[in-house]
């Protein structure tokens, strides 16, 4: 099969490649609605290292995504059937480490074309049915959804059986997402959300507590915390959680930030703390947030308001004109409209 794949050549820079695709056996997809990640916006400005830009570009963008089928050779699916694309393509099984933290993996956006295509050609098991009633201007970004139910599901295997107050540290959108997971899955904890901005705080209707990083006397501490800053913010978030946490609490670690992180270990040691990195998400991540999708009609209806801008794509320039404007939003996820 013939197809359009639109690669960033370099920062800033897009051009669409005619490649050549086998699909026996594969389901291919029509993308319809995608969205942008701070990775890709890092490759687009080209924010990433020298070396790392010349060893993946060219590479089409974007692993945040949905369409419909046009084909499938395997059967899996019918054609025009909604479907959330995976980005991760594992290689091999291990017994011990998951898919995607397996080097051999292959991720869409990353190490692989990302699925800034005209259609997109997967495993049938790298896609999986969206419930009817999903919004997909929402659904677009259920990858990112998914990563934050893989932190917690790898939270409820390591932090102990006390969790009457867990803290999230961030107001970004991973942030949102987190604190609004656990506040569906763990009714009966408080749940306390950390912040730099007292606007992008208001948004956060669910959580029991909302606190500016600023302002933290009298504040109680928590049992667990996730950290959900990255960036610069990181080293003063997991500093402030490690003086905040009670002992023998757990640290997730979702931020991600291009510099090394300073981290108090003498405090970690006297208070027996685990941390943890959590990353990406498998496929069973995917179909826990899509069951959650159909259980929790409210998840949808909270996730809309991260949706800051839909924005068409019918030519090239389009896609340019879309990540400016994304680097310009004060929060929240550009969704594309794809119709490329």
């Amino acid at each position: 099969m013939l197809n359009t794949v639109y690669r960033l050549v370099a920062p800033r820079t897009f051009e669409p490649v005619v490649a050549s695709q086998d699909i026996a056996g594969k389901v291919v997809v029509r993308p319809t609605y995608l969205s942008i990640c701070n990775a890709d916006q890092r490759y687009y400005q080209g924010l990433r290292s020298k070396q790392v830009l010349d060893r993946k570009l060219p590479m089409a963008l974007i692993h945040e995504g949905i369409g419909r089928v046009v084909s499938d050779d395997s059967g899996k699916f019918h054609r025009g059937d909604a479907v959330v694309m995976l980005p991760n393509e594992p290689t091999e099984t291990d017994e011990c480490i998951g898919e995607n933290y397996l080097t051999s993996s292959r991720f869409c956006g990353s190490g692989a074309d990302g699925f800034m295509q005209e259609a997109v050609v997967l495993a049938p098991e790298r896609a999986i049915a969206l419930p009817p009633s999903s919004n997909p201007q929402v659904a677009a970004f259920t990858e990112l959804v998914s990563v934050a139910s893989h932190a917690l599901s790898r939270f409820e295997g390591i932090a102990h059986s006390r969790r009457c107050r867990i803290g999230v540290w961030g107001d970004g959108n991973l942030g949102f997402i987190v604190a609004l997971l656990l506040h569906i899955q763990h009714p009966e904890t408080q749940v306390v959300v950390f912040g730099r901005n007292a606007v992008k705080l208001n948004d956060f209707t669910f959580a029991d507590e909302v606190h500016l990083v600023d302002g933290l006397q009298g504040v109680k501490p928590v049992d667990h915390a996730f950290e959900c800053v990255g960036g610069e913010g990181s080293a003063r978030a997991i500093d402030q959680i490690i003086d905040t946490i009670r002992p023998e609490g757990t640290i997730a670690l979702l931020g991600v930030s291009e510099n090394p992180v300073p981290i108090n270990t003498r405090m970690v040691l006297e208070k027996g703390l685990r941390l943890f990195g959590s990353s990406r998400s498998a496929k069973a991540d995917f179909e826990n947030v899509v069951a959650l999708y159909r259980e929790h009609a409210e998840v949808l209806a909270y996730l809309e308001s991260l949706v800051y801008e839909v924005r068409e794509v019918q030519q090239v320039s389009d896609i340019s004109a879309a990540f400016e404007a994304d680097a310009r939003k004060p929060m929240g996820k550009t969704v594309l409209r794809w119709n490329l």
